[in-house]
């Protein structure tokens, strides 16, 4: 074995040789001064080939536009920097890089040269470039979220299936285009939370017409390396009218079918069986009827389209409005329902309050913002012998009068 003193007096050159990494030293202009022959066999060249040459001669002319390896090592104050970008072999080949760059100064901090280490990330490349093109021109949907189920990005066949284009999709949450559905949303929420690796639903979309869309839709998701989801791949197929199960002809029985809400013959089903339930529960069972106004003004000058925007952006703000567990129904034309099993009175008014609020905003539709304006009637009751009929025509009353103080 050599001794101690012979390993100080081995030149760099030998050690970089015999280096398994592609290792160069540049010039401050960015020509050549030494390369190592795992360089030499990356790029298929001899080493007098390429010492005394440019490093943009052998990149790949689209990538050395706006590439300034040596500028930005120079400025960076910790004097390293990494780039990837494509070089073209001495066959003709392009291969990718991924190159390391670090600036060497003397005893006073001057930059005398750039060491660079490279390495080649072709496959990375290709195998990234094979997913995109996938993932693009798939027969189906398909779209990548985050962690908190937002769509990154999104493909052709979904914008088609839902009537977007790409950029509006991918600006849109989810959540704006589903119809109130329990058990698909706690479904995916057992992904996103990293109880399950994948799951499949059938459930409602709102195509940007207005109509819903039921889509049979497989989200799996892609864990980081503590385990935690840190996207999921969600894939979206239409289910045809031939396919839909007797479960959902019973979903769109109960439901409206352009807010997606409950329709009265679900409300009065709900209602009963809070009524039902009140003694056994306790507290006070609320229900507030909820009047939107001036929509024969808003189809009048925008159109029946627009209107029915409108009344979808109205069950949409109630739903945020509205607590876990309550009823959010239209209960015809412009009137709405929303039924709450809450502790008081006190909570009941504060209930109330937080819907209203909600529906003092102005709401983009389809170009132009719209006002919303709405009168909130409230009815309650602790007696479960008071009939939903009793109930609704209180909340009536009450949203009347509220309604000719808010002229008044």
């Amino acid at each position: 074995m050599p001794s101690s003193g012979d390993q100080d007096r081995i030149p760099w050159q030998v050690v970089c040789d015999q280096a398994a990494s592609a290792m160069t030293v540049l010039d401050l202009e960015g020509r050549f001064l030494y390369v190592n022959r795992a360089l030499c066999r990356l790029l298929g060249y001899e080493r007098d080939e390429i010492v005394g040459n440019h490093r943009h001669h052998y990149i790949h002319p689209d990538d050395t536009v706006g590439l300034d390896m040596i500028g930005d090592v120079l400025a960076e104050p910790s004097g390293e920097v990494s780039q990837e970008f494509r070089c073209v072999r001495a066959d003709g080949r392009v291969v990718w890089l991924l190159l390391s760059a670090s600036v060497i100064r003397d005893d006073e901090d001057r930059p005398l040269c750039i060491v660079t280490h490279a390495q080649d990330i072709t496959d990375r490349h290709e195998s990234n470039d094979r997913w995109q093109r996938t993932f693009a021109n798939a027969p189906i949907g398909m779209a990548l979220l985050d962690a908190h189920g937002v769509w990154t990005e999104v493909n052709a066949a979904l914008c088609e299936l839902l009537g977007y284009s790409h950029d509006e999709l991918v600006d849109l949450d989810p959540t704006a285009l589903t119809y109130p559905d329990e058990e698909a949303s706690a479904a995916l929420a057992d992904v996103f939370e990293g109880r399950l690796d994948r799951v499949s639903v059938e459930t409602r979309y709102r195509h940007k017409a207005g109509y819903p869309v039921w889509l049979f839709i497989r989200v799996s998701a892609v864990p980081g390396p503590e385990g935690a989801p840190v996207c999921v791949v969600g894939q979206y197929e239409e289910i045809g009218d031939r396919r839909m199960s007797d479960e959902h002809l019973a979903h769109l029985a109960l439901h409206d079918p352009l807010t997606g809400l409950a329709n009265r013959a679900l409300l009065a089903d709900r209602l009963d069986h809070a009524l039902a339930e009140l003694p056994r529960d306790g507290g006070v069972l609320a229900v507030m009827l909820v009047d939107l106004d001036k929509l024969k003004e808003t189809n009048d000058r925008h159109g029946h389209a627009v209107g029915d925007q409108l009344l979808i952006s109205v069950g949409d703000a109630l739903l945020r409005a509205a607590q876990t567990g309550d009823t959010v129904a239209r209960f015809g034309g412009d009137e709405f329902v929303v039924v709450s099993h809450v502790p008081d009175l006190a909570a009941a008014e504060a209930l109330r309050d937080r819907v209203e609020k909600c529906l003092k905003t102005d709401v983009p539709v389809s170009g132009c913002r719209i006002s919303l304006q709405a009168s909130v009637g409230l009815a309650t009751t602790t007696f479960p012998t008071l009939s939903r009929v009793e109930l609704l025509d209180a909340a009536d009353r009450d949203m009347y009068v509220r309604k000719a103080r808010s002229r008044g």
